[in-house]
């Protein structure tokens, strides 16, 4: 049975883990909702686990977040970017998601680093652009939506080539397209409102230290039900 595959980045913050599910947990409640009987859904551990899956077994993959850095190089992340650069040529359906997201741009040609402005975190508003409205991925999504937010590092400088999607007043690039079924996004779709504010507990003196207020941003935490059903959606594309 061919597979979605859920390549796993990371680990989430040990309380997040023990209450919400890791980082591949997430996503596999979000995904097993709709996804079609013919396909399964897998992990990969690509930090722990070094041989990536043959490609003629995918139907699509999907990168997960990290608290790593993709301007840090770890080796695990570099061995990535060829690997992914050829499920782009072999036009896999790919959505990459903050950690994934960054990754996708600095191996397509990209620049990832940490944002000038410093940390966004929260529960944002994002802004699709004219490209957004009309992609087939993000078209069913309002003009603006809420979603949620963790990032240090942003796309710097994307690719050349690839589109801009959305974007809002912290990040130019809050969703890219490469192809025409690769997208990746830097908020997080896979979070739910109760771990959006599990990670504002965690990042109190962060944020505080960059002059913002962690109980204003905890009072502002909804639910982003269009920002979700990006997953679901991306789906009818595998």
């Amino acid at each position: 049975m061919a597979c979605v595959l859920i390549v796993k980045t990371g680990d989430a913050f040990p309380e997040v883990v023990d209450q919400h599910g890791d980082f591949e947990t997430l996503f596999i409640k979000q995904l097993s909702t709709a996804l079609p009987a013919h396909l399964e859904l897998q992990v990969w551990d690509a930090t722990r686990q070094p041989s990536a899956p043959e490609l003629n077994t995918l139907a699509g993959i999907v990168i997960t977040g990290s608290h790593s850095m993709v301007s840090e190089a770890e080796p695990w992340s570099e061995a990535l970017k060829p690997w992914l650069k050829e499920v782009l040529a072999n036009d896999i359906p790919m959505l990459g998601v903050c950690y994934g997201h960054q990754l996708m741009a600095a191996a397509f040609g990209g620049m990832s680093d940490y944002h000038p402005a410093g940390r966004e975190s929260g529960t944002r508003s994002v802004r699709l652009t004219q490209a957004g409205q009309q992609d087939p991925l993000f078209s069913q999504l309002p003009e603006s939506f809420a979603a949620h937010l963790t990032h240090a590092q942003s796309v710097m400088q994307t690719p050349q080539g690839c589109t801009v999607l959305a974007h809002n007043s912290h990040d130019a690039h809050q969703a890219l397209r490469y192809g025409p079924r690769q997208w990746s996004v830097q908020f997080h779709p896979e979070f739910t409102a109760p771990v959006m504010r599990a990670y504002l507990e965690r990042q109190r003196a962060a944020l505080r230290d960059q002059g913002e207020e962690p109980d204003t941003l905890l009072a502002n935490i909804t639910d982003c039900q269009e920002a979700s059903s990006l997953l679901r959606r991306f789906l009818a594309f595998v």
